[in-house]
């Protein structure tokens, strides 16, 4: 029998002992509890000391328990995922241990939550056309390329890599925009990489909850303004997983 230990998914600032309820990881109904030293506590559930796999529905698990946390407490460290302790003492060691950089983070991220936006561009066939219009040289090459009735392979894949350095350039510039519009309401942002032609930005936000509404509202003028160009994703609240990230590594667990 595969001994228990204890999966962790976050830190948050408080003495009393709580229960989220049966929703841990691993599909088994496990309770998710806090284990506290002084004031301070980590949302665990039990899980075998095996090593987790990192697939989407776990992940996901690990991100809504998260969330379950979040309504009841206005800061929440997220922990890295798959962070497992042999039991419930290495964990109040940690605590324990890591006490003054746990407190900083709290006091930092206080009422702070994260905000995601993805941009993608609705019309690809636009989108090229305008690059060549605006690129004399990429014009030039593709009229010539025309004439040549596309025979000449070394000149395609020139043009090809001249298109895409101009939609790179055009992702960054139209990115920038959608961001200065939206960083006047956050603390900071981060960029994350971009999936396929269409998407231009990926970003995350840190914003105080009580901005939320007001970020809310650009981005629903954001939304209208580009309507018939711009579809935006946008998601949250969510764990503040872009600005901090709890890392344990085992050597760090007391034995």
């Amino acid at each position: 029998m595969e001994k228990e230990g204890k999966y962790i998914y976050c830190i948050i600032g408080t003495k009393q002992e709580r229960n989220f309820g049966p929703i841990g990881i691993g599909e088994r109904g496990d309770e998710v509890l806090t284990i506290g030293y002084d004031d301070l506590s980590m949302v665990v559930s039990n899980y075998p000391l095996t090593k987790i796999t990192a697939n989407k529905e776990n992940m996901l698990i690990h991100q809504k328990v998260i969330e379950e946390v979040m309504k009841e407490f206005n800061c929440v460290l997220p922990v890295r995922f798959g962070t497992i302790a042999s039991s419930a003492d290495e964990v109040r060691n940690l605590l324990d241990r890591r006490y003054r950089e746990f407190k900083t983070a709290l006091r930092d991220m206080d009422h702070k939550i994260e905000l995601g936006v993805k941009g993608i561009w609705k019309n690809m066939e636009i989108i090229f056309s305008e690059i060549v219009k605006e690129n004399e040289a990429i014009k030039n090459l593709k009229e010539a390329l025309t004439g040549r009735n596309g025979n000449d392979l070394q000149a395609k894949m020139g043009l090809g890599r001249m298109v895409k350095k101009a939609l790179d350039e055009k992702k960054e510039k139209k990115a920038k925009e959608i961001i200065d519009r939206l960083r006047r309401t956050s603390y900071e942002h981060r960029l994350n990489d971009t999936i396929g032609d269409e998407m231009f930005m990926n970003a995350a936000f840190l914003v105080d909850k009580g901005r939320e509404k007001e970020f809310d509202n650009i981005m629903n003028d954001l939304s209208n303004e580009y309507k018939d160009r711009i579809k935006f994703m946008y998601a949250g609240p969510l764990p503040v997983f872009n600005f901090v990230n709890i890392v344990i590594y085992p050597e760090e667990w007391e034995k």
